[in-house]
Protein backbone atom coordinates (compact mmCIF):
# COMPACT_ATOMS: atom_id res chain seq x y z
CA UNK A 1 0.00 0.00 0.00
CA UNK A 2 0.64 3.31 -0.33
CA UNK A 3 -0.55 6.68 0.76
CA UNK A 4 -0.47 10.78 -0.11
CA UNK A 5 -0.88 12.90 2.89
CA UNK A 6 -1.76 16.97 2.78
CA UNK A 7 -2.31 19.09 5.50
CA UNK A 8 -5.41 21.62 5.10
CA UNK A 9 -7.60 24.05 6.72
CA UNK A 10 -10.59 21.08 5.63
CA UNK A 11 -11.05 17.75 3.54
CA UNK A 12 -14.09 16.35 2.47
CA UNK A 13 -14.11 12.87 0.65
CA UNK A 14 -17.01 12.27 -1.46
CA UNK A 15 -17.73 9.86 -4.39
CA UNK A 16 -14.28 8.74 -4.64
CA UNK A 17 -12.53 12.13 -5.02
CA UNK A 18 -10.74 14.37 -2.38
CA UNK A 19 -11.70 18.22 -2.16
CA UNK A 20 -9.15 20.33 0.12
CA UNK A 21 -9.54 23.59 0.83
CA UNK A 22 -6.41 25.47 2.11
CA UNK A 23 -4.18 22.73 1.18
CA UNK A 24 -0.50 22.71 1.38
CA UNK A 25 0.96 24.24 4.05
CA UNK A 26 3.46 23.25 6.28
CA UNK A 27 3.95 26.20 8.75
CA UNK A 28 1.31 27.50 10.91
CA UNK A 29 1.02 31.16 12.73
CA UNK A 30 -0.82 30.55 15.80
CA UNK A 31 1.43 29.02 18.91
CA UNK A 32 -0.86 28.77 21.62
CA UNK A 33 -4.23 29.33 19.94
CA UNK A 34 -6.89 26.43 18.97
CA UNK A 35 -6.30 25.92 15.71
CA UNK A 36 -8.25 23.39 13.01
CA UNK A 37 -5.94 21.41 10.82
CA UNK A 38 -7.42 18.90 8.43
CA UNK A 39 -5.50 16.09 6.82
CA UNK A 40 -6.75 14.96 3.30
CA UNK A 41 -5.26 11.62 2.34
CA UNK A 42 -5.27 8.87 -0.68
CA UNK A 43 -4.43 5.30 0.44
CA UNK A 44 -3.91 3.65 -2.97
CA UNK A 45 -4.75 -0.10 -1.84
CA UNK A 46 -3.46 -2.61 -4.26
CA UNK A 47 -5.80 -5.07 -6.04
CA UNK A 48 -4.86 -8.31 -3.68
CA UNK A 49 -5.32 -6.17 -0.68
CA UNK A 50 -8.99 -5.06 -1.82
CA UNK A 51 -12.19 -6.42 -0.26
CA UNK A 52 -10.30 -6.93 3.32
CA UNK A 53 -10.72 -4.65 6.51
CA UNK A 54 -7.77 -2.14 7.01
CA UNK A 55 -6.59 -0.35 10.28
CA UNK A 56 -5.97 3.50 9.92
CA UNK A 57 -4.22 5.03 12.54
CA UNK A 58 -3.26 9.23 12.26
CA UNK A 59 -1.27 10.02 15.08
CA UNK A 60 0.18 13.52 15.81
CA UNK A 61 4.23 13.62 16.68
CA UNK A 62 5.90 15.71 18.58
CA UNK A 63 9.69 17.30 18.12
CA UNK A 64 11.29 14.58 20.39
CA UNK A 65 9.40 11.63 18.25
CA UNK A 66 6.62 10.96 21.00
CA UNK A 67 3.19 10.71 19.96
CA UNK A 68 0.96 13.90 21.46
CA UNK A 69 -1.10 13.70 24.24
CA UNK A 70 -3.64 16.50 25.10
CA UNK A 71 -4.36 17.13 28.68
CA UNK A 72 -5.15 12.87 29.16
CA UNK A 73 -6.22 12.21 25.31
CA UNK A 74 -4.14 11.14 22.38
CA UNK A 75 -4.16 13.18 19.82
CA UNK A 76 -4.74 10.61 17.45
CA UNK A 77 -7.90 8.91 14.93
CA UNK A 78 -8.22 5.16 14.32
CA UNK A 79 -11.04 4.07 11.51
CA UNK A 80 -11.43 1.27 9.30
CA UNK A 81 -10.66 0.88 5.57
CA UNK A 82 -12.55 -1.36 3.35
CA UNK A 83 -12.03 -0.77 -0.46
CA UNK A 84 -14.28 -2.76 -3.06
CA UNK A 85 -13.53 -4.05 -6.73
CA UNK A 86 -16.16 -1.92 -8.53
CA UNK A 87 -17.66 -4.08 -11.57
CA UNK A 88 -15.54 -3.53 -14.71
CA UNK A 89 -12.04 -2.80 -13.15
CA UNK A 90 -9.23 -4.77 -14.77
CA UNK A 91 -8.02 -7.54 -12.33
CA UNK A 92 -4.66 -6.34 -10.89
CA UNK A 93 -5.39 -2.63 -10.65
CA UNK A 94 -4.62 -0.89 -7.88
CA UNK A 95 -7.35 1.64 -6.67
CA UNK A 96 -7.30 4.85 -4.52
CA UNK A 97 -9.49 5.10 -1.21
CA UNK A 98 -9.75 8.97 0.05
CA UNK A 99 -9.60 9.18 3.38
CA UNK A 100 -10.36 13.03 5.41
CA UNK A 101 -9.09 13.43 9.12
CA UNK A 102 -9.75 16.54 11.10
CA UNK A 103 -8.12 17.45 14.18
CA UNK A 104 -10.32 20.35 15.55
CA UNK A 105 -9.35 23.15 18.53
CA UNK A 106 -5.76 21.90 18.69
CA UNK A 107 -3.63 24.10 20.48
CA UNK A 108 -0.02 23.57 19.75
CA UNK A 109 2.90 25.58 21.34
CA UNK A 110 5.77 26.66 18.97
CA UNK A 111 7.65 23.76 17.79
CA UNK A 112 8.27 20.98 15.43
CA UNK A 113 5.22 18.62 14.59
CA UNK A 114 4.50 15.64 12.09
CA UNK A 115 1.65 13.23 11.50
CA UNK A 116 1.95 9.89 10.56
CA UNK A 117 -0.49 7.70 8.58
CA UNK A 118 -0.67 4.23 9.16
CA UNK A 119 -2.26 1.19 8.02
CA UNK A 120 -1.80 -2.15 9.75
CA UNK A 121 0.88 -0.64 11.73
CA UNK A 122 2.79 0.08 8.49
CA UNK A 123 3.65 4.10 8.32
CA UNK A 124 2.82 4.55 4.52
CA UNK A 125 3.24 8.41 4.65
CA UNK A 126 3.96 11.38 7.57
CA UNK A 127 3.37 15.13 6.96
CA UNK A 128 5.78 17.43 9.27
CA UNK A 129 4.99 21.01 9.95
CA UNK A 130 6.13 23.95 12.54
CA UNK A 131 4.04 25.66 14.57
CA UNK A 132 5.47 29.41 15.17
CA UNK A 133 5.17 33.26 15.86
CA UNK A 134 4.34 34.94 13.05
CA UNK A 135 6.69 37.24 11.49
CA UNK A 136 6.56 41.12 12.26
CA UNK A 137 4.87 41.79 8.48
CA UNK A 138 1.97 39.49 8.80
CA UNK A 139 -0.95 41.56 10.51
CA UNK A 140 -2.38 39.70 14.04
CA UNK A 141 -5.53 38.24 12.97
CA UNK A 142 -7.30 39.15 16.14
CA UNK A 143 -6.82 42.39 15.34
Amino acid sequence: MEATVILCDFAEAINGKLYVMGGGWNTLFAPGQPVNIALGSIITVPWDRTEQNHEIRIELIDSYGEAMVIGDDPVVILSQLEVGRPPGVKPGTSLSAPVTSAFNGLTLDAGLYEFKLSVNGDVLASRPFTVQDPPDWMPDPLD
